[in-house]
């Protein structure tokens, strides 16, 4: 369904993408990668992005590598400069889509989610709203008390990474600065969107997560 496109980055330099492009899609969305890379399970959220009738692009953050198994995945992220793929690679998505679309949202999901805050919080106002899945950045990095755009949250009540006690904290954090964030907890373990990972999947919750974040973005991504 999808294509891969060169992206060019504030920097000179380019960065490979997944391309879904819907004729006539007024509004689009970024996919922001979970510590795998850009692999068929990302690829298959663009597509359903694209199936509800938006625009969806992924940006490929480890430009080629995949992991194959989980000290593969931590080795790539503690290697991915945060800093660089926002304000490079994940900027270069919102230049190239801002130019076909009037309005783009985001989302992602694990490292993906903590990315997507990070860009509520420093890509203002390319950004018109954002989904985050179980992620969350350090403070220092990307304080949320500062994001100013629509702001949606999916986490795992039994995830052990990102815990509830951290989810509550962001909650309040928001809240304090004057926000209204749209937050929501499930009865699952982290990465429970990931159909590759049959151990933490759960359809039910997944399902649920997806089509409230497609309402979300036909909300926020609306002509006003």
């Amino acid at each position: 369904m999808g294509t891969m496109v060169k992206l060019q980055r504030p920097d000179g330099k380019t960065t490979d993408a997944w391309w879904v492009e819907v004729a006539g899609a007024k509004a689009a969305v970024v996919v922001i990668q979970e510590w795998w890379g850009l692999n068929a399970q990302i690829r298959r959220i663009a597509d359903y992005f694209a199936a509800a009738g938006f625009s969806a692009l992924a940006p490929d953050l480890y430009h080629g590598r995949l992991a194959a198994n989980v000290d593969e995945a931590k080795h790539l992220m503690d290697g991915l400069d945060f800093a660089d793929a926002v304000f490079q690679d994940m900027t270069a998505a919102l230049t190239f889509l801002g130019g076909q679309h009037r309005r783009v949202g985001m989302t992602g999901f694990c490292m993906g989610g903590a990315l997507t805050v990070a860009a509520a919080v420093h890509l203002q106002p390319q950004l018109a709203s954002a989904s985050c899945f179980y992620g969350l950045p350090p403070a220092a990095f990307a304080d949320p008390a500062l994001i100013r755009i629509p702001f949606q949250g999916h986490f795992a009540t039994k995830d052990a990474w990102i815990t509830p006690e951290k989810v509550d904290q962001l909650e309040a954090v928001m809240r304090e600065a004057g926000q209204v964030p749209e937050l929501y907890r499930y009865p699952a373990d982290h990465a429970f969107v990931n159909q590759l990972r049959p151990e933490v999947y759960d359809a039910s919750c997944a399902e649920q997560a997806l089509e409230r974040t497609v309402g979300f973005f036909q909300r926020t991504l609306s002509e006003e």
